[in-house]
C-alpha cells in the first residue's frame, strides 16, 4: 500500500527558499572568526585606557645643579688644556738685568749711598779719590747687612758680622770683605754697573779691589 504525500503550500515555499536556483552555488556555511579559533590564553587582551598624566616642569633647583655640574666639567677641561699647552712652552725665569746704569758720579756725595739697595742690592761708596759699588751680600751666609750711618758701619742682622764703610770686615764670623761690582763710564758719562762680574778679596788671597781700572772699567772709577 503506497502512501502519497501532498505538499502543502507552506512546504513548497520553504523548499523554494532553501533550494538554490539553477546555475547558483549553495552559500557556504558561516565560519567562526579568527579570534574565536585562538585558544583563550593566546587571545589579545585589550589595553586599559587610563587617565593622561602631564609631566610637571623641572624645578629651578635641578636646573641650578645641572649648571654647576657643567661649569665644573668645563672648568676642569679648560684647566687641563691650558696645562697641556704649558707643557710645551719654555720655562723661562725672568730676572732683572745684571747690567744697569745708576747716573753720573756727580750725583753722589762722599760716603755711602743706599738708594739702590732695594732695587739692585748695591751700595755706592764715594771717597776722595774713587767711586766703587759694594754688592750688598754678607760673606758669611749671604744675608743683606744694614748700613748704620750713626756708627759708620755695615752690620749683618743674621749673625753680627760688621764691615766698615768700604765693606771691609772687622767683626763677627764674616771671613772676608764684601765683594765689589764691575763699574765703568759709558760715552754719556753714566756709571754702568755689572753685578754679574764681581771682585773679591779672599782671606789670605790677592786684593782685587786695587786692580788698576782700564778703559773697559774695573773695580772702581777714579775721580
Amino acid at each position: 500500500m503506497e502512501v502519497c504525500t501532498v505538499d502543502s503550500p507552506a512546504n513548497l515555499e520553504l523548499s523554494e527558499a532553501t533550494t538554490p536556483a539553477a546555475g547558483e552555488s549553495a552559500p557556504a556555511p558561516a565560519s567562526p572568526s579568527a579570534a574565536t579559533k585562538l585558544p583563550p590564553a593566546a587571545r589579545p587582551v585589550p589595553k586599559a585606557v587610563g587617565p593622561v598624566v602631564e609631566s610637571a616642569p623641572d624645578p629651578p633647583v635641578n636646573k641650578m645643579r645641572r649648571r654647576i655640574v657643567w661649569a665644573a666639567v668645563v672648568g676642569f677641561l679648560t684647566t687641563s688644556f691650558l696645562m697641556f699647552l704649558r707643557f710645551f712652552l719654555p720655562r723661562t725665569i725672568f730676572e732683572p738685568s745684571s747690567i744697569f746704569r745708576i747716573g753720573p758720579p756727580g750725583d753722589y756725595a762722599l760716603g755711602v749711598d743706599t738708594k739702590w739697595q732695594q732695587q739692585y742690592r748695591i751700595w755706592v761708596t764715594k771717597t776722595s779719590d774713587r767711586l766703587f759699588v759694594i754688592y750688598a751680600r754678607c760673606t758669611h751666609l749671604g744675608c743683606t747687612p744694614d748700613w748704620k750711618a750713626s756708627e759708620n758701619k755695615f752690620k749683618c742682622p743674621c749673625h753680627g758680622s760688621g764691615y766698615d764703610s768700604e765693606g771691609i770686615n772687622f767683626e763677627g764670623p764674616a771671613p772676608r770683605p764684601m765683594d765689589r761690582a764691575h763699574v765703568e763710564l759709558d760715552p754719556e758719562g753714566q756709571i754702568v754697573v755689572n753685578v754679574g762680574r764681581l771682585y773679591e778679596w779672599p782671606k789670605g788671597g790677592t786684593n782685587r779691589f786695587e786692580e788698576q781700572p782700564t778703559s773697559a772699567g774695573g773695580p772702581y772709577i777714579p775721580l
